[in-house]
């Protein structure tokens, strides 16, 4: 499934690894070797955070795009 969260992508020399921020899920992240699998990464990440706020009977965010402070 393909979810509409704003991601935040950045190169990390540290981890040498593209690190992707999803800054409307709190605590959710995800990295990868190359963009595309950063990006693929997160979409599963995402998914399993949407999951366990469901568990946790949390509220999921609506997606709101672009975020105005960026």
């Amino acid at each position: 499934m393909e979810f509409k969260y704003e991601m935040i992508i950045f190169w990390s020399e540290n981890d040498n690894a593209y690190i992707v921020e999803i800054p409307e899920l709190p605590g959710c992240k995800a990295d990868g070797k190359t963009y595309q699998e950063a990006v693929h990464n997160a979409q599963i990440v995402i998914g399993e955070w949407i999951e366990t706020a469901k568990l946790m009977g949390r509220d999921i965010p609506i997606p709101k795009g672009r975020l105005l402070y960026a």
